[in-house]
């Protein structure tokens, strides 16, 4: 496992800029649904590897969990988006 400046290289990842592309597109996709107000951003868990993004967790309506969708595919850096949200009824 490679280290640089305190960030594990992990999952499989083959470089640490991969890493902190990585962490850097979770880090904006969070930040966007914290500032959208049709998005519960701490109902909405976000993850990233090379470039992909899971998105997981509860929406309150399928309006909702297309937003989140859309906010992350707006995010530079973002290849593709899985989407594992569930709307509660």
């Amino acid at each position: 496992m490679l280290s640089a400046i305190g960030c594990a290289v992990n999952r499989g990842q083959e470089t640490v800029g991969a890493y902190v592309d990585d962490t850097c597109i979770t880090t904006l996709v969070k930040a966007r649904f914290v500032e959208n107000t049709y998005v519960d951003a701490s109902s909405i868990r976000v993850e990233t590897l090379n470039g992909t993004v899971m998105l997981s967790g509860f929406a309150k309506s399928v309006t909702e969990k297309d937003t989140a969708e859309g906010i992350a595919r707006g995010v530079k850096g973002v290849k593709s988006i899985k989407h594992e949200i569930a709307v509660r009824p």
